[in-house]
């Protein structure tokens, strides 16, 4: 999924598709700064059922349906 560029309101709406009967509201919010982790779990309430997403935002500031890579520790020579 090609996310450049997209905010969070854009992803929302590709994924999850609400149309305006529908109700959309963020469940659960987390932002960790110390360890740079920020997700947003956005609902979608609809006649068929809910239909409930994560969305993560990446250190490039964007967003995507897929967490960040874990940074891992490395050493170098200089």
């Amino acid at each position: 999924m090609a996310s450049a560029g997209k905010s969070l309101h854009a992803m929302v709406e590709h994924w999850l598709a609400p149309t305006s009967m529908d109700t959309v509201h963020v469940v659960e919010f987390k932002n960790q700064r110390a360890r740079r982790q920020c997700y947003v779990c956005v609902e979608a309430r609809r006649a068929a059922g809910t239909a409930a997403m994560f969305f993560f935002r990446h250190t490039d500031g964007l967003w995507s349906i897929f967490p960040p890579r874990r940074e891992r520790p490395a050493m170098r020579v200089v």
